[in-house]
């Protein structure tokens, strides 16, 4: 048979194929360049914020603050929302390095934010509770970055929980104020945030194939961290209550 126009026997099919394979191993490389950026703005991201927790914390402004704080604790407090809601819905009109700047500043007013737990609970515990926090989150953003299943749909279902999750730690702190009840909200808080590490790493990495090679790509790297920055310290923050040995 004459396989002369065969492409797989033609310098134009081959041709095709070693260009095509350039772009695979090309695309590889710029989503693993991408995804690495996600994660090292994260993971600075908390560093950034338990090196300011603890020093302010173990200062004495910070034990007055956290203590005796009155308005001015309820200021700390408040402003990650502020951080969040700015860059959430200001991001495609803030420059890139706007958008950096508001996430190191989201991370340092989160610090003094969480500075309170060191007050509460032991340094080791504190300690063992980040580690498997962070052992967690490494499995569940692997599991998103590598699962073949389509997970998106796990979206709706998980923000309608962090939503119910809200309105029931409200109604527990000023109604019901109950121990078991916090524990339950404690857990179902725990599997919420692991859904959504493993949502949030496939979301981010499918984002790549839209942004590559564009402006929005450096604002999608810091918004990729920001999500997955919360995934890590929500989670945290509700093991804590399971793990935590208060001082």
């Amino acid at each position: 048979m004459d396989n002369r126009t065969d492409p797989r026997t033609t310098g134009f099919g081959y041709a095709g194929g070693l260009e095509a394979g350039r772009r695979d191993v090309a695309f590889d490389a710029g989503l693993r360049s991408y995804m690495l950026s996600v994660y090292n703005y994260m993971a600075s991201g908390v560093l950034l914020t338990g090196i300011v927790a603890m020093l302010f914390a173990n200062s004495q402004v910070g034990i007055d603050i956290l203590v005796n704080g009155g308005a001015l604790r309820w200021v700390i407090m408040l402003a990650p929302l502020a951080f969040v809601l700015v860059l959430s819905f200001g991001i495609n009109k803030l420059s890139t390095g706007a958008a950096q700047a508001l996430f190191w500043g989201f991370a340092t007013v989160m610090g003094l934010s969480m500075a309170s737990i060191f007050l509460v609970y032991t340094g080791a515990s504190i300690a063992q509770t980040f580690f498997a926090t962070a052992a967690a989150f490494a499995g569940l953003s692997l599991f998103g970055y590598t699962t073949k299943k389509d997970l998106s749909g796990w979206g709706t279902f998980l923000i309608m929980g962090v939503v119910g999750l809200i309105v029931a730690m409200l109604l527990n702190a000023f109604v019901f104020k109950s121990g078991a009840m916090e524990l339950a909200i404690s857990a179902i808080g725990v599997l919420i945030f692991a859904g959504l590490t493993a949502y949030d790493t496939q979301k981010i990495k499918s984002m790549y194939a839209y942004v590559a090679g564009t402006d929005m790509m450096g604002k999608t790297v810091i918004m990729g961290a920001l999500n997955l920055y919360l995934d890590f310290v929500n989670m945290f923050m509700f093991l804590l209550r399971f793990m935590g040995n208060r001082s």
